[in-house]
């Protein structure tokens, strides 16, 4: 089965971080990479394993080309698709709300019955809550390029080796 990258990225992190997963997963089997704002979310539909990322803005809200297809992204049938996460945020400025965004659209995922896959361990951030947190895990990949970017890469390549039988 064919998986695809979704993004969405305003400063550019989130876009560099969805190319590095491109690559360590390898062209074969993730055959396309979106950026939301291109207007593709409908796209979702044709894959059964999807990798999903986005970035948190403010205290917890999506970024704004989630935000405007957030309502379209609702109607998509996730039953039956393998769905991996990653998020970024700045875990100082918003300790209380880290990579919450990440976790508003795991809600919607896993409300429709996907096999959602990918969680990450909380260890080595410094935040007080989050809705992308589930127990000692965050329920994709951590990354926060504010605070952390000397960790970005190490903690994409491990992940991407942790997922990739499940969603490749």
């Amino acid at each position: 089965m064919a998986t695809a990258i979704f993004y969405a990225s305003s400063t550019g992190n989130t876009q560099r971080a969805a190319e590095r997963i491109l690559e360590n997963l390898g062209g074969k089997e993730v055959v396309a990479i979106y950026n939301v704002a291109d207007g593709n979310i409908a796209k979702m539909s044709e894959y059964e394993k999807l990798i999903i990322g986005t970035s948190t803005w403010g205290d917890g809200d999506l970024q704004d080309d989630w935000e405007d297809v957030f309502e379209e992204f609702k109607k998509i049938d996730f039953s039956n698709k393998t769905v991996a996460f990653f998020g970024l945020g700045d875990q100082e400025e918003y300790p209380d709300e880290f990579l919450s965004a990440m976790g508003t659209l795991y809600e919607v995922v896993a409300s429709q019955g996907a096999q959602t896959i990918g969680g990450w361990s909380i260890a080595g951030y410094y935040h007080d809550s989050s809705k992308a947190q589930d127990g000692e895990n965050f329920i994709g990949l951590a990354l926060d390029d504010d605070n952390q970017s000397d960790e970005t890469n190490e903690r994409i390549d491990t992940w991407c080796e942790r997922i990739r039988s499940q969603i490749i």
